[in-house]
């Protein structure tokens, strides 16, 4: 499902623009493929990430990954975000990979909007749980007695 953003709430519509520029501060010299995040926390501010890689790939470390971290190292509680915007240059609204969808979860509310688009201005919302139904999570560790 895509969407034009001028449908979207202007919160949101700040959130993907923050975004975009989020990845033009990414350091890609294998891929040359940039990607940015924009994560509004609680407060209202937003923490922006983009896409770092390594020479041995392993290392590399993705823009939700990046924005999420750097908001935890900035103070902020898990699970207090409010949303996330991710954008990347390609066809269809990017998605999050499933290592940044596992870490989605650990670090935010199920129902958070992850909000997904791309440099043409296409978009589409879903929620943490919806990107990773069935997820391992903190409660897959607990053992009933």
């Amino acid at each position: 499902m895509n969407n034009k953003s001028n449908e979207l709430s202007a919160e949101w519509q700040q959130l993907l623009q923050q975004a975009l520029e989020a990845r033009l501060r990414a350091y890609v010299p294998y891929s040359n493929f940039q990607v940015g995040a924009a994560l509004l926390d609680s407060e209202g501010g937003v923490h922006m990430g983009c896409n770092v890689e390594n020479a041995a790939y392993g290392p590399t470390n993705c823009a939700e990954r990046t924005a999420l971290f750097r908001a935890i190292a900035d103070g902020h509680q898990a699970r207090s975000f409010e949303a996330i915007a991710v954008v990347g240059d390609t066809e269809a609204p990017i998605t999050p990979c499933g290592v940044c969808r596992q870490v989605l979860v650990e670090l935010c509310p199920p129902d958070m909007p992850v909000i997904m688009g791309n440099v043409n201005g296409d978009w589409r919302v879903s929620t943490v749980a919806e990107l990773l139904p069935g997820a391992f999570s903190s409660v897959s560790l607990t053992k009933e007695v």
